[in-house]
């Protein structure tokens, strides 16, 4: 890892550390140098970091207190325990991805690799209380979509997301799981084996360190990951005000497809997805639906 990668990756071990720090930070020192310097302990510098006890670090000597050699051991049992870390600077992220607003600084990684260039990729999102209608739909509608070579994207929440990613197993497919928090902190619990064994077998993405807890803003956060990796959004199920919504949202500002299940009217789980259609998403009620928007031979 080069010397630039890894001041990067260590500046974001630190606690609360938000997009717009890294940024205002890349801009004043493109290349780090100057990240593990004793530094003026200016206000102008500790308001870069809003969250920062400042008492406490007006006692330090150094602004960023990143301990180096901590870090720089943790990196290491990243590597030793098979986890990649790639930056937006790298060849290997996501062209889709860096498009977005915001993309992350840095992507960790587990699993196969390889499946950040499969194309195309389609964001499969919906209500954690999936009903056996959606159940349906996906049974329906996966086989096709994978007997033509779309990945599905999701976010490893219960519902929806738990099925697209087993359903496209099911079908012999390629899933991603975009995760909140970090991947030793795995939620839901009870979807750590269904997250180990994507990580054995397809790929587990989180923007966040390992060793991070899901906090309750990490979820909408990814989901601008979610949207960001895929040619389109495909919503199953969704209240009018729901997580699904907001990754749909992402996917509309990047000019990105959306693609919405009908359900009936008497659902509420059914209220998002249908408002979505009446807002000019495409309506799915086949595979070929999605296949025709996204270019793709659907015999």
């Amino acid at each position: 890892m080069d010397d630039f990668k890894e001041k990067l990756i260590h500046l974001l071990h630190y606690p609360n550390i938000s997009w717009n720090t890294v940024y205002q930070m890349l801009k004043k020192d493109p290349t780090l140098q100057s990240l593990y310097r004793t530094q003026p302990q200016s206000s102008h510098q500790i308001s870069l970091f809003p969250q920062v006890n400042h008492d406490n670090a007006l006692d330090k000597s150094s602004i960023i207190p990143l301990h180096p050699d901590l870090i720089h051991e943790q990196i290491r049992q990243y590597e030793t325990n098979d986890i990649t870390m790639i930056t937006i600077f790298d060849n290997e992220y996501p062209k889709y991805l860096k498009e977005i607003y915001q993309p992350p600084w840095a992507l960790f990684l587990k699993g196969d690799l390889s499946l950040l260039e499969k194309e195309p990729k389609l964001a499969v999102v919906g209500s954690r209380q999936a009903t056996q209608y959606g159940k349906n739909a996906i049974k329906l509608i996966f086989p096709k979509l994978i007997d033509n070579g779309v990945l599905i994207v999701s976010g490893l929440a219960k519902g929806i997301d738990t099925l697209a990613h087993e359903y496209a197993i099911k079908n012999g497919g390629k899933t991603i799981a975009v995760i909140a928090g970090g991947f030793y902190h795995i939620y839901p619990k009870e979807n750590m084996s269904l997250a180990l064994e994507l990580m054995k077998t397809q790929l587990v993405i989180s923007e966040y360190p390992p060793d991070t807890k899901p906090l309750r803003w990490h979820f909408p956060a990814r989901n601008r990951i979610i949207s960001g990796l895929a040619a389109g959004t495909f919503i199953i199920e969704a209240k009018r005000k729901s997580g699904s919504l907001i990754t749909a949202n992402y996917a509309v500002n990047e000019g990105r497809d959306v693609f919405s299940l009908p359900g009936s009217i008497f659902n509420p789980y059914s209220i998002g997805a249908n408002d979505l259609i009446q807002q000019g998403a495409k309506l799915v009620t086949r595979a070929e639906d999605i296949l025709e928007e996204i270019r793709l031979n659907s015999m």
